[in-house]
């Protein structure tokens, strides 16, 4: 199928509009009034068969471009629908009378006196003639991009009609969406003059009620009309006689009284509050253009008197608002209804006595389809289907990576591989003046420890002998393949700050007739982008190599835990999870030592000497200064303590069965495990199994402050950050001895993971909450989490440094650490889950010619004792122009820096000015790429950078998450949760959160085991008879439709009806069949990709549950009426043009 491209000047012209008279003072030609003007047909406007543009007329094509696709090696290219079909309305009956409008609502984006975007009618084009070029920017620009077309006029709607005195109506002035001057205005804007109706025209569309920051609510100034508003004037009693000398405006915002002679009927009032960024049905004047179609909510069939939009009288226009005045024409239901009782005048059907006959009225078009919006479905299948199981070969500076979301096999020649280093541009501009101007940040992601798959080789590691690696004097960077060997290889001038330095003498060799050194392909350091160095003393503390880190394992043994089955399923299940402790290459055993506490409101240390036939508790009641009862059999080898591990695993639940001690503390808790640690002389990770608010009387006691009422308000800060500092200072303390935090949360009320998550935050450690945790239901999620965790290997003790060339720095951090200075983050412990992002700013130019650099250090202590260091290197090209910048963009890793640094800044901000903050950055990087790299085209056309056509769906739904977004559909915890995981998170998962993967099983078939293609995450692709997996890396839902096919429902839920499911269960049955077998197999081969294990919730259509569902579908509308992809993208479109203005 050919995507349709807009019409050419042969198929349509600029509708007439009815003139109804003189401007009034002050009106200029072209607002809504333009006397003697002819019909301005549309020209052609060319669009590539992706909607990426095609090349300049009579201009050559640029290098690396296509005149038909995107150019090579962009991550976001093909099939991008530039000119999406869109439905017009039918002309007005007749001249003043209502125009009648099917499946459309106005654009409420618009700028004050300017009309929203204009729409191409619907065509499939299937068998026609394929859509032709468009050009694609200046000459010589190799940026593809995605575009919009928002301008093109509705169809000719017949011959101008003439008035009752002859006169005939000229067209009015297009706008700079394309159609006419004088549109919609958005809420708080001033009212425009334009020409109106006849009395019994419905009025103008009601105001939007705010951009899509204000999600919260409407404003209070939309709460209903006005008491200035209770009486029409005079001259509404009938139709007039002829032309108004003065048209009807619709009242403005505030609707403090008429204007120029009449307001709107109470129809077109602004009485009934509008949900944000949404768009209402069009209740105009005729003559008016439209962005319709951009929403399910349709207008009247054909033949049905016009309906002014909103919903029927009664039904509130949003959830909990007044309900919406009756339309116009019609009686209200009861006295005392709008307008002071009195009904407003009714008009008549169109062509009533007095107004003359119109043209005959058209079919409804078609609506916007919204798969003709960019799609990142449509993205990440095209960058599979171009660079899917292929080799990503990093020598090439500048080069984007393919996308996290796409399989490749990765050969380091030099530059990292994009699994441990990802940016959000890999061409630096040469001055922080463009960084101004576009508003794109310079963003490191960071991922030190990534997993890498079979195929690929891990960093090797070299020994450089008691001396250490070899690093630059100067700026202290390591030996990297950026280094120039000058003077024959006796000296060698670094990268980063270009000074030079003496080799040392038994890392000398010469240099070949390239200027190389002949042992390049020998020595990692000098040939590969990622490697590790062994390290020595000096890198160690007090000079002292050190030890293999411990595991301590602290179990809260209250009422709360055994009455779970928290404390019996942990002992039970630890027999064997210990045998998974991590090792490396070449040891049979794992190096790490174990020991174990219980506590309640006192602590109970455990001796498991391999000497002892039961093991020993010795308890420590004075919590306010903790010490360590025994040092010898606390931290033992497993394979030597085995037998009395066990018998203290067995003995923990039958000793607090019958406990009735309810409160609980913690930060003495972790004071013991990090007192054991430093008594041992040892780093490693304390593994707390916590079940409820510490009140028990000791440090780090809390209160309970839950009130989700401040969620979303300026409030909001106080609750979602700590509320004492003990347990930030003791996660300090942690770090500080290498002393990693892994909190297990159980609770079942209000527990402040804002205060006590911060020494798993500050630690580099994760945070895992099991909320009304139940062993039979919730059992199977907590040891799996527990398995990864216990089994992944870490790194212990580090410290990350970046270091950058001249004329850029690292300025800011995201992420999960701790920075006791500007330049050094530490970590107590770091997997392959954790990245970190990072802020690059300029401090100098660069030149296009020497390209800049950044290395990344790792220093850290391995799971078998070994101090080592881990040395991530990255070149990048510099750029002189916007168009190679925009070009060098990673859509995915942008998005990461957004959220993070939007995380962040929740905790000193409000979520208004943090909402707005992304919005107006979305809008001035597409404002800035339009203004100096697109070629010209009507305002009307949205142009979208190729690289980042996806980027508004990816702001808005970041602003819809619940991690940022201020709502109190959230309990306060799991706002806190959300934001602390967010910040650990990389690119992959960040791009899954907030773009949830939808996948249609129905129809999979059981004799495959590939991954079923995924669908778009609206509603609108959902059938009653399919049933549809969702995922975002956290949870996991299967929606069932309730005409699913009963083999289907018998096949996997052993039911032969969607009502017979049991949706409390927690997973699948295990039933003896292809198609359960193949589900089953689906869907714990999606959980096995995760870092977290994601419980399976099954929805039923139109049931309880549907509505948490649906807010995981970030392209329709969500809660508080946040906006759809569509609203966002043409509330974008809007932000873009005032910009340009």
């Amino acid at each position: 199928m050919q995507y349709p491209g807009p019409p050419t000047s042969g198929q349509y012209q600029q509708p007439y509009v009815p003139n109804y008279g003189p401007p009034r003072p002050g009106m200029q030609h072209g607002a809504g009034y333009n006397p003697g003007q002819s019909p301005q047909p549309q020209g052609k406007q060319a669009v590539g068969p992706y909607g990426a543009a095609g090349p300049i007329p009579g201009r050559p094509l640029p290098p690396n471009s296509t005149a038909n696709g995107p150019a090579s090696g962009q991550p976001y290219g093909g099939h991008m629908n530039s000119a999406p079909p869109n439905g017009m309305g039918p002309p007005p009956t007749g001249p003043g009378g209502p125009m009648q409008v099917h499946g459309q609502r106005p654009n409420q984006y618009a700028p004050p006196g300017q009309p929203g975007p204009s729409l191409v009618p619907h065509q499939n084009n299937i068998g026609g003639q394929p859509p032709p070029q468009s050009t694609a920017g200046t000459a010589g620009m190799t940026n593809q991009m995605a575009q919009i077309n928002l301008n093109q006029g509705p169809p000719t709607m017949g011959p101008a009609p003439t008035s009752g005195q002859g006169q005939r109506f000229a067209p009015s002035q297009p706008g700079p969406y394309g159609g006419p001057q004088g549109g919609y205005r958005p809420a708080g804007m001033p009212n425009q003059q334009q020409p109106g109706p006849p009395s019994s025209m419905p009025g103008p569309p009601n105001n939007m009620a705010g951009p899509p920051n204000s999600m919260a609510g409407p404003p209070s100034s939309m709460q209903g009309p006005p008491g200035s508003m209770q009486a029409p004037p005079s001259h509404m009693q009938g139709p007039p006689s002829g032309p108004l000398s003065s048209p009807p405006t619709g009242p403005p915002n505030s609707m403090a009284g008429p204007q120029y002679g009449m307001q709107g009927p109470p129809s077109s009032m602004g009485g009934a509050p509008l949900p944000p960024m949404g768009m209402q049905q069009y209740s105009g004047p005729p003559g008016q253009v439209m962005h319709s179609g951009m929403s399910s909510m349709g207008g009247p069939p054909q033949g049905v008197p016009a309906y002014p939009g909103g919903p029927p009288q009664g039904v509130p226009a949003y959830p909990g608002g007044p309900p919406v005045p009756p339309p116009q024409g019609t009686p209200p239901m009861s006295p005392g209804g709008p307008m002071g009782g009195m009904r407003p005048p009714y008009s008549g059907p169109p062509g009533h006595p007095g107004m003359p006959p119109g043209p005959p009225v058209q079919p409804p078009p078609k609506k916007l389809d919204p798969d003709q919006m960019p799609s990142v479905i449509q993205v990440i299948e095209t960058d599979r289907n171009a660079r899917g199981g292929q080799q990503f070969l990093t020598g090439s500076w500048g080069q984007l990576p393919p996308l996290v979301t796409t399989d490749f096999q990765v050969i380091d020649q030099g530059n990292s591989s994009p699994r441990f280093f990802r940016s959000t541009v890999y061409s630096i501009p040469c001055n922080q003046d463009m960084v101004k101007q576009s508003q794109l940040p310079i963003g490191l992601v960071v991922k030190p420890f990534a997993v890498l798959p079979e195929d690929e080789m891990a960093p090797p590691i070299t020994d450089h002998g008691p001396n250490g690696p070899v690093r630059c004097n100067r700026c202290k960077a390591y030996m990297c393949p950026y280094m120039t060997f000058v003077e024959g290889g006796r000296r060698f001038q670094c990268a980063f700050c270009s000074g030079i330095t003496d080799v040392p003498p038994e890392y000398m060799q010469p240099l070949d007739h390239m200027g190389k050194r002949v042992d390049v392909a020998e020595r990692p350091e000098l040939a590969l982008g990622t490697y590790e160095f062994l390290a020595t003393t000096d890198y160690c503390k007090n000079n002292k190599l050190p030890q293999a880190p411990a595991y301590i394992f602290m179990i809260d043994v209250t009422y709360q835990s055994i009455k779970t089955g928290m404390v019996h399923l942990l002992c039970k299940e630890l027999k064997t999870l210990l045998d998974k402790l991590p090792t490396e290459h070449g040891m049979k055993e794992s190096a790490i030592r174990v020991g174990f506490v219980t506590y309640d409101s006192t602590l109970h240390f455990y001796n498991v000497n391999s000497a002892l036939a039961q093991p020993q508790m010795m308890v420590v009641s004075d919590v306010q200064d903790v010490f360590m009862p025994l040092l010898d059999g606390f931290l033992v080898k497993l394979s030597e303590s085995r037998a009395v591990i066990d018998s203290l695993l067995d003995q923990i639940p039958e000793m607090f069965f019958e406990t009735k001690q309810t409160e609980t503390m913690l930060a003495p808790v972790v004071q013991a495990g990090l007192a054991a640690l430093v008594t041992a002389d040892m780093t490693g990770k304390l593994f707390v199994f916590h079940s409820s608010l510490p009140i028990s009387e000791a440090p780090g006691k809390l209160k309970n402050r839950d009130d989700r009422k401040l969620l979303g308000t300026e409030k909001e800060k106080t609750i979602l950050s700590p509320q004492s500092q003990v347990y930030t200072n003791l996660g300090q303390e942690c770090v500080k001895a290498g002393c990693s935090v892994d909190l297990f949360l159980f609770p079942n009320s209000y527990m402040d993971v804002a205060t006590i998550g911060q020494v798993s935050s500050l630690t580099g450690g994760h945070c895992y909450k099991y909320k009304h945790f139940q062993a039979a239901t919730d059992g199977d999620r907590f040891i799996h989490d527990l398995t990864r965790n216990i089994e992944t290997v870490s790194g212990f003790d580090a410290v990350l440094r970046v270091r950058t060339s001249a004329g850029i720095r690292p300025t800011a951090f995201f992420g999960n650490f701790y920075m006791s200075n500007t330049t050094d983050v530490e970590l107590a412990a770091m997997d392959g889950t954790k990245a970190v992002t990072v802020e690059v700013k300029h401090d100098d130019k660069l030149s296009e010619d020497a390209g800049a650099f950044a290395q990344v250090a790792v220093l850290y202590t391995s799971v078998s004792g070994q101090r080592r260091l881990r040395i991530i290197n990255f070149a990048f090209t510099c750029c002189s122009q916007l168009a190679d910048l925009y070009k060098s963009c990673d859509t995915d890793t942008m998005v990461n820096y957004l959220a993070k640094k939007a995380a962040r800044d929740i905790l000193q901000s409000n979520p208004k000015t943090v909402r707005e903050g992304l919005i107006s950055r979305c809008a001035n990087i597409l404002a800035c790429y339009r203004k100096n790299c697109a070629s010209p085209s009507t305002q009307g056309q949205l142009i979208l950078p190729e690289c980042l056509k996806v980027l508004p769906l990816f702001v808005n739904s970041i602003i819809k998450s619940d991690a940022i977004a201020g709502c109190t559909d959230i309990m306060v915890d799991d706002r806190s949760w959300l934001m602390q995981t967010l910040l650990g998170m990389d690119v992959l998962s960040s791009h899954a959160y907030f773009y949830p993967r939808l996948i249609p099983v129905h129809d999979i078939d059981p004799d495959k085991d590939d991954m079923p293609n995924a669908m778009r995450c609206t509603a609108t692709r959902f059938s009653d008879s399919g049933v549809y997996l969702l995922e975002n890396g956290l949870m996991m839902f299967l929606w069932v439709g309730l005409r699913v096919n009963n083999d289907w429902l018998l096949g996997v839920f052993g039911v032969n009806s969607p009502a017979q499911i049991d949706i409390d269960s927690p997973r699948l049955l295990q039933l003896d069949n292809p198609l359960s077998v193949r589900l089953r197999n689906l869907v714990e081969g999606i959980r096995a990709t995760k870092p977290h294990y994601m419980k399976l919730a099954v929805v039923r259509q139109r049931d309880s549950l549907e509505p948490w569902f649906k807010q995981f579908l970030v392209e329709d509308k969500g809660a508080n009426a946040s906006a759809s992809y569509v609203d966002f993208l043409v509330h974008m479109h809007k932000e873009i043009r005032t910009i340009l203005s």
